[in-house]
């Protein structure tokens, strides 16, 4: 999921420069969720990994 996250964060500075408002903006904001998305997982197994069983 942080591929896809970054896949989009890339796709979103591409269009940025070459001045495709909307592709970008489209893009950032799907990177911001993708992203946010893998970072809530990433905790929530971090901390259900270091439980004792």
């Amino acid at each position: 999921m942080l591929s896809w996250a970054l896949t989009f964060l890339v796709i979103a500075i591409v269009a940025a420069v070459l001045g495709f408002g909307g592709i970008a903006g489209t893009a950032a904001g799907i990177a911001k969720i993708l992203f946010i998305v893998f970072l809530v997982l990433f905790v929530v197994s971090f901390i259900m990994g270091r439980r004792a069983p």
